[in-house]
């Protein structure tokens, strides 16, 4: 098996010695993602909602890069800073899988990096 590192412009530069994402033969391993804005690599500022929906925006454009989308991811697991955001956090969730939803794990973390509110990962399928 061999892998791919996949790095797109159009989501956060990595902060550490990391990649945006693995690709292998049938599957793409995406690092964690916090609502970071690629153009400035600040935080998007809004709450919960906001960077969830940065969040899941930047996963989308490393899933398109490495020729997947969100249809295929099959796992996410969230990082929430307070589980009580949970319900907001959700609702934005589930604009960006409104069919068939990934298998998920939600729990909540002591910190984030950058002080970001929420972090998530995936796991999809190559198409």
């Amino acid at each position: 098996m061999t892998k791919k590192v996949i790095h797109t412009d159009k989501a956060p530069k990595a902060i550490g010695p990391y990649s945006q994402a693995i690709k292998t033969e049938k599957m793409i391993y995406t690092a964690g993602q916090i609502a970071l804005d690629p153009a400035t690599m600040e935080i998007v500022k809004g709450g919960v909602e906001v960077e969830t929906r940065q969040a899941l925006t930047n996963l989308k454009n490393i899933l398109e890069a490495s020729g997947s989308n969100l249809e295929q991811v099959v796992k996410t697991t969230v990082f929430l800073q307070d589980m009580a955001d949970f319900p907001k956090m959700n609702a934005i969730y589930s604009e960006f899988f409104p069919e068939n939803p990934p298998a998920r794990s939600t729990v909540q973390v002591a910190g984030l990096p950058k002080g970001a509110l929420v972090e998530i990962e995936v796991v999809a399928l190559l198409v």
